[in-house]
């Protein structure tokens, strides 16, 4: 259980690691962050910079610590790994960062057993599967951001197109983070209306355009990753607001339902893979996948879609 004083740890003081704590420093919402990282003197020197806030901001111990330093945390987020390389596969990449990940959450699992796990690191869905299994922490406990960022993204695309703010969109990603995913635009409202009714009321935008449309700002969606990555070399703003968002739904009990990485059993047509799905979250983590009707063109996209991922699981031999 959640308790007053919050402590949440950070593992890896990356960009990502980093712009979650600095996060985390304005937010009030803890009393105390813990920073980690196999690179000591990057930590101290975040932990130190974060604690130099303290007359700016809500009251909150900031420190660099070791892995044992986590135990009593409440919730715990993994952001560590390497960045893919230009000359990297996806799969080359996930093989290291499965390493890396098997070589240290077992340990952290026995200093913080009762902790919640945020997993954000990339492959995040590969990742999350490993932490499972790795530890043999509960299933809703280990959570992965999953598709969160997508759908994020696809929301400020929509609510772009629409001409609204991005308050008044509702839209999911589903599937694998990244170019393999799939958006069912069924799903898809702006002010309470689907997409394509709004589209045609308020835009005047015919069925026929709108299909056109629907491909277009899903393509600028996947692509908008990579965009930002050719601009400044890293993404962390939005998946740090988006590990944010995450985090208040658990502290606050709030049971949100987003789209983040779990183990399904038989939800959307998946079976024993982490993905993707719409889950309620709460101060207990994972309380239930909801399990949304899709239509069957968009149910026969998943199925392609959760081929290619279950492919990638296949090929680590994480499923053994």
């Amino acid at each position: 259980m959640i308790r007053k004083g919050r402590k949440i740890s950070v593992l890896g003081t990356g960009n990502v690691g980093a712009t979650i704590a600095y996060s985390l420093t304005i937010s009030g919402l803890c009393s105390e962050i813990v920073l980690v990282d196999i690179n000591k003197t990057k930590a101290e020197g975040e932990a130190l910079d974060l604690a130099q806030c303290a007359a700016c901001v809500p009251s909150v111990k900031v420190r660099c610590g070791e892995y044992a330093d986590v135990a009593g945390s409440d919730v715990i987020i993994v952001t560590f790994g390497i960045g893919r390389k230009p000359d990297q596969t996806r799969l080359d990449l996930a093989k290291v960062n499965v390493g890396i990940l098997k070589s240290v959450m077992p340990e952290v699992a026995k200093i913080a057993p009762d902790s919640l796990y945020i997993i954000v690191s990339n492959p995040v869905d590969v990742l999350t599967y490993a932490t499972i299994k790795c530890t043999g922490l509960p299933e809703n406990r280990v959570i992965g951001t999953g598709t969160l960022l997508d759908s994020n993204r696809l929301i400020k695309y929509v609510a772009d197109y629409c001409k609204v703010d991005a308050h008044n969109v509702n839209a999911y990603v589903l599937g694998e983070h990244g170019d393999a995913c799939m958006s069912p635009w069924s799903l898809c409202t702006v002010a309470g209306l689907n997409l394509k009714d709004y589209a045609k009321k308020f835009l005047g935008v015919s069925e026929e355009v709108m299909k056109s449309d629907y491909e277009q700002l899903f393509s600028e969606m996947v692509k908008s990753g990579s965009t930002v990555i050719k601009a400044k070399g890293a993404t962390y703003y939005a998946i740090a607001a988006s590990v944010m968002h995450l985090l208040k739904a658990i502290l606050y009990d709030t049971h949100t339902i987003m789209p983040l990485s779990t183990l399904v059993h038989g939800e959307y047509g998946a079976d024993n893979v982490c993905m993707g799905v719409p889950c309620q979250v709460g101060v207990n983590g994972i309380e239930k996948i909801a399990d949304l009707l899709l239509t069957p063109q968009e149910q026969a996209l998943l199925d392609m879609k959760i081929v290619s991922l279950t492919t990638t699981f296949d090929a680590l031999e994480l499923r053994k």
